[in-house]
């Protein structure tokens, strides 16, 4: 059909109205359905555009959008985090990727449905899909500006920042520009952009990553975590079906070469997976908050049922031994990437089943229990910094900071991937291995390290992945805490 737009013609696939849905699968199809006819639409056009010239009409397709109205007060089970809306009136989001996120819309739209008693509608949204989202997974590339005889922007639409970020997480939307009330915490065009960075600073597909994510900040981990991959698919009765590294590359068979890529991403992620996405994502994050908040920028939408921080760190206190445990209850954010976002004045909470699935892990690894644990363990305030070489200051100021805050620790991620996990409402944790003490000059040089990583790493890794496996045999209602979610919030996860 052709339409007109700010009175420049603009043609767009035929498209169907809205229908109404009472069953979640079946709305997800229509979702599916409306998105696969609106990228193919664009594809094609944008296909012959590249080959034929510039078209005559503006080309443009549209997000399909799921919509629920309710008009009672009824009060849904208190103990649910999600699943439910706060007051009557109509909610609304944009969907992407029917194909990827398919098990999760089914299951949150399920809930919905369930919980109000109410049908949700299905049909397409007035939301644009820039072609670059449209064509990324048709193996078409998007030639840079200049290389064709027109301009991109002037016959498609292209990603607009403007309208892509993180209104609804962050709490400073509370309504669509329609008047309706948000539905899911990322819209379409949110999420499309996280999957196009996932691609480039991971090398490796949204499609591999697994619904538990382990974030480490050394090299060496990620050579453990294969090694216990190969252990894992050689075990048939493991549950573990396949393993990916960087490059997209998936081997079955414990035997099975990698490549090895000339020119590794900025954040290689290495996919442990199972049938049914529970398997565990390790992402190697490297060093500095700046890292960790782009990973966790951009891993959010996926919505992961856990991250946690499986690093290194600097023991504060004399009664610290290299390779003892650090499980922190509670973080002192000077690292300062997320303030703008998320103000420090906001506790970044524990999370009690992650804590106990932390300590649970610690000693069933180390064979350890009780007050026997305190020996390797310890738990309280992880400061997290962006200077990595504090240590070089006047540390009197820093230190009597650390001292009032009662840190036990210091890195520079964990705060970062909590604050994020609670500004995303993705279950945390950190548990960290002290690897040197400064303040009592145990520094790390190479000498002192070796020995430390080779004894150390190992065990570390396996406390994080049965840790993960913990949190993978619980319900979805228990992991997902209440605390995580605010006033306003948004029926899906």
């Amino acid at each position: 059909m052709t339409r007109h737009d700010q009175n420049l013609p603009v043609h767009s696939p035929d498209q169907p109205g809205a229908e109404m849905f009472t069953d979640a699968t079946a709305a997800v199809d229509r979702l599916q359905a409306l998105y696969d006819g609106a990228t193919a639409f664009l594809i094609a056009e944008f296909s012959g555009a590249v080959t034929g010239g510039k078209p005559e009409t503006r080309i443009r397709a549209f997000y399909p959008e799921v919509r629920f109205t309710t008009s009672t007060f009824a009060k849904a089970d208190s103990r649910l985090s999600f699943g439910h809306v706060p007051e009557p009136g109509t909610y609304a989001t944009t969907i992407t990727r029917p194909d990827l996120f398919r098990n999760y819309l089914i299951q949150q739209i399920g809930l919905l449905m369930k919980t109000h008693g109410v049908p949700v509608q299905v049909g397409p949204s007035d939301t644009p899909i820039p072609v670059h989202f449209a064509v990324a997974g048709a193996e078409v590339t998007v030639p840079q500006e200049g290389a064709l005889d027109f301009l991109l922007r002037d016959v498609f639409d292209v990603p607009d920042l403007n309208t892509t970020n993180d209104d609804i997480v962050n709490g400073t939307r509370l309504t669509n520009p329609d008047g309706s009330r948000p539905l899911a915490p990322f819209t379409a065009q949110r999420v499309d952009y996280s999957l196009a960075r996932l691609s480039h600073y991971t090398a490796t597909g949204a499609d591999h990553f697994q619904n538990h994510v382990l974030f480490t900040n050394y090299q060496f981990y990620v050579e453990e975590f294969e090694a216990y991959a190969r252990q894992m698919l050689a075990d048939p009765a493991s549950g573990y079906t396949g393993f990916v590294a960087p490059g997209g590359v998936e081997i079955t068979d414990a035997e099975a070469p990698l490549p090895v890529l000339t020119k590794m991403p900025q954040m290689p992620s290495y996919h442990l997976k199972r049938k049914d996405g529970q398997g565990i994502t390790l992402v190697n994050i490297g060093v500095g908050p700046s890292n960790a908040k782009t990973a966790t920028d951009h891993i959010a939408v996926l919505r992961p049922h856990a991250w946690l921080m499986v690093g290194h760190c600097a023991g504060l206190r004399n009664s610290q031994s290299l390779g003892d445990f650090v499980l922190a209850h509670a973080y002192l954010r000077e690292d300062k990437v997320l303030d703008d976002d998320l103000p420090v004045w906001v506790p970044i909470p524990a999370l009690a089943e992650v804590q106990v699935a932390l300590q649970e892990a610690v000693a069933e690894i180390t064979k350890l229990e009780g007050y026997e644990l305190k020996r390797i363990m310890r738990t309280g305030t992880v400061a997290t910094l962006d200077n990595r070489n504090w240590e070089l200051r006047d540390q009197s100021g820093p230190v009597q900071r650390l001292s009032q805050s009662r840190a036990i620790a210091l890195d520079m991620e964990s705060a970062t991937i909590a604050a994020n996990g609670f500004r995303f409402r993705v279950p945390y944790g950190t548990l960290l291995c002290v690897s040197d003490k400064p303040l009592h000059g145990e520094l790390k040089l190479p000498g002192m390290a070796s020995d430390f990583y080779k004894t150390q790493v190992a065990r570390h890794l396996q406390i994080g992945i049965r840790a993960m496996e913990l949190l993978s045999e619980m319900p979805l209602e228990r992991i997902h805490s209440r605390k995580l979610r605010s006033f306003e919030e948004t029926a899906f996860l």
